[in-house]
């Protein structure tokens, strides 16, 4: 990649991430750029987006939550 195609794409997914966090999406950059580069190969963004949110979804289910009160001593 030439560095002005960097330098788009960079651009792009600065772009990209900022948007993604004026919608409180909650992706960071990292994932955020997975997702466009697993969109731009062509998979399907709507079947992404519920992979993200079942993914989300099992995360919380799972995640032990804390307690009402700490504990004494």
């Amino acid at each position: 990649m030439d560095q002005e195609a960097a330098k788009t794409a960079r651009e792009s997914l600065d772009l990209a991430f900022h948007m993604s966090n004026i919608l409180e999406t909650g992706l960071d950059r990292h994932t955020l750029s997975v997702l466009i580069a697993l969109c731009d190969l062509g998979l399907n963004p709507e079947a992404l987006a519920a992979v993200v949110r079942e993914l989300r979804r099992e995360t919380l289910s799972s995640t032990p939550s804390a307690p009402a009160h700490p504990p004494s001593f």
